[in-house]
């Protein structure tokens, strides 16, 4: 049985760093340099970063590749009590992941204004017709998140 969930916004802090590393290892990789986490009971149970580049996939956003390993790691496609740490606003696809794999909170860095619909374009997890409710805090780290997207096209830009 699951405990309720207590929220330490160090630990936060923590795991969004973890996922800024991720984040870094894509930029490394010439992908857009998002990072994530998922933790359950304390521990990760997945990682991922964008690759959608390297691996020829329109779905492998950071979110996607964590809750993916997460679920396998587990064995369950299912993930409740979890929490997933996203350097940057899940857009509309991942969203609807989040919610079809139970995550409980999602916690992320920078906003997106262009695609985020977490809180930027609208408010996703706020919908009447939704079957499960994500609990959400957005901004944990989001200088640094924001700082490492605006570095990468910053140097994109200057190599073009």
């Amino acid at each position: 049985m699951r405990h309720p969930l207590i929220i330490d916004r160090s630990q936060d802090q923590h795991f969004m760093r973890e996922a800024l590393n991720l984040a870094t290892e894509g930029a490394a990789l010439g992908e857009v340099p998002v990072g994530a986490v998922l933790v359950q009971d304390g521990q990760i149970v997945g990682r991922g970063f964008n690759c959608p580049i390297t691996t020829h996939d329109p779905s492998a956003h950071a979110e996607m590749v964590a809750i993916r390993a997460a679920a396998q790691a587990v064995s369950n496609y299912r993930l409740p009590g979890s929490t997933l740490y996203v350097t940057l606003e899940p857009c509309s696809m991942c969203a609807g992941l989040i919610v079809h794999s139970r995550v409980q909170r999602v916690v992320y860095g920078a906003s997106e204004p262009k695609a985020g619909v977490v809180a930027s374009r609208g408010e996703f997890f706020n919908q009447a017709f939704l079957n499960h409710r994500v609990l959400v805090e957005g901004g944990v780290l989001a200088e640094e998140c924001g700082a490492v997207l605006s570095e990468f096209f910053k140097l994109r830009r200057a190599a073009r």
